[in-house]
């Protein structure tokens, strides 16, 4: 019996010469049954699992499931130490896995590493236009080649192409037989349920992740194990400071609530904590968190308490006091530069008009946004304000000194604001991390308890 394999709609349709399969399927776990066609099917990603079920069997087939052909790829770069110990680790465990790396450790030579290594048809996938844009450059740069591109106002297919997860999410079905590599940057986004059908759609046999943050408090890292590889290589920052990325130092700040700040929080976080020990949700998981905002919807009490925690949240980071030591700061490092991180808009725009900060938020323009980065690369902007628009995706200047002015229980936030200072400076300085929280709270306990 010889079978052929076609990739279609993002599956990989099994069909034979006339003889029957069921036979042959029932030993396979990855084939279903097509009722409709007549053959078997199993989603695309198992392509490979596929093939290694036929080898072992000694199948003959016909595989046409890649539209491929070989590419010549050569990459400048020399790896580092650590970096080809990750490539070889991902090479191991058979071109597939999650590589996790500090920001500024260069992932992305490693990814290029792979792709001219591998040879063969590539697509990249990416958060946001901002890496793809960084993406897309580099890449031209290093292959001197057209590289395409799905998002951003283009969709135009290349043997390497880059894509935002949104538009890989359109694409995946149809243009998957056409890439035999796939590299997810900031692979925990494919966590996220809807993304999670991008690498279920795609066939390529060579998958690699790359991020900083490899789990999600949700535990939906695990799914990625599966559509991408387990986790193959990590270190932290601790492991490069020093030497690949700048030394840091973290250094945390208390301030007190105003009176007034005090009464308001006090007031707000017992209706909220009221409300938990009547109602059994203890907050331990973020799935308690979902449940209070399930039953706000029919229940007054949990929509005060809801509503109540809000107001805490807001009153402690906001706090008057942190505005203060933000000035303070300032002042000590008039000679850095330095990033601002916020929890909110509004806190954004009153920290700008108050010290006469640049502000990027979600509101920002791309071209007003590119702008206050590019002066602030060029150094006539010393230090920016942002409200989570800088965590990720986007090509941030060099920066010595961070200050956060929201305690946050997430490692993933924590992490990703402190690669933005571990790039090293040309004179080896220190960077600083500051964190601002406010004393005897929740936000206090939190960022303690991530400590």
């Amino acid at each position: 019996m010889t079978l052929t394999l076609r990739f279609e709609d993002g599956t990989v349709r099994v069909v034979s010469d006339g003889e029957e399969l069921s036979a042959l399927a029932e030993g396979i776990d990855c084939l279903e049954r097509d009722d409709r066609s007549g053959g078997y099917r199993t989603p695309a990603y198992r392509y490979a699992d596929l093939r290694g079920a036929l080898d072992d069997r000694g199948v003959d087939y016909r595989d046409r499931v890649l539209d491929t052909e070989p590419l010549a790829l050569s990459t400048r770069y020399q790896l580092r130490e650590y970096q080809q110990e990750a490539l070889d680790a991902w090479h191991a465990a058979g071109d597939r896995g999650v590589v996790e790396l500090p920001t500024g450790a260069g992932k992305t030579v490693l990814a290029i590493a792979a792709m001219a290594e591998l040879g063969v048809p590539t697509l990249v996938v990416v958060p946001t236009v901002d890496l793809l844009d960084q993406w897309r450059r580099e890449l031209e740069a290093e292959f001197d080649r057209p590289i395409g591109q799905f998002g951003g106002g283009e969709q135009r297919r290349e043997a390497i192409t880059v894509s935002t997860y949104d538009s890989a999410y359109l694409k995946a079905d149809d243009v998957g037989g056409e890439f035999g590599f796939v590299v997810f940057d900031e692979v925990h986004h494919l966590g996220g349920e809807g993304y999670r059908e991008i690498a279920r759609l795609l066939p390529a046999p060579a998958r690699l992740g790359l991020t900083a943050t490899f789990e999600r408090p949700d535990g939906a890292h695990e799914a990625i194990v599966d559509l991408v590889g387990p986790r193959v290589y990590s270190l932290d920052p601790d492991d490069l400071a020093g030497e690949h990325l700048a030394d840091y130092e973290i250094r945390r700040i208390e301030v007190d609530l105003t009176d007034e700040e005090r009464e308001a929080y006090d007031d707000a976080q017992s209706t909220f904590v009221d409300y938990l020990k009547r109602s059994g949700i203890s907050m331990n998981r973020g799935s308690d968190y979902q449940e209070l905002v399930k039953r706000s919807g029919r229940d007054p009490e949990a929509r005060e308490a809801l509503l109540a925690k809000q107001r805490a949240r807001r009153i402690v980071r906001e706090a008057e006091g942190k505005v203060d030591e933000l000035g303070r700061l300032l002042d000590r490092h008039r000679e850095d530069r330095v990033i601002v991180f916020t929890a909110s808009t509004d806190l954004v725009y009153r920290l700008s008009e108050r010290y006469l900060l640049p502000a990027i938020t979600n509101e920002t323009g791309a071209v007003e946004r590119r702008e206050i980065l590019d002066r602030f690369r060029s150094g006539e902007y010393s230090r920016v304000v942002t409200a989570n628009v800088l965590n990720e995706g986007v090509d941030v200047p060099d920066a010595n000194v961070a200050v956060l002015l929201a305690g946050s229980g997430s490692e993933r936030e924590f992490t990703q604001r402190l690669g933005r200072i571990l790039r090293p400076n040309a004179d080896g300085s220190r960077a600083l991390l500051y964190e601002v929280v406010s004393e005897a709270t929740a936000e206090e306990r939190v960022a303690e308890r991530r400590r």
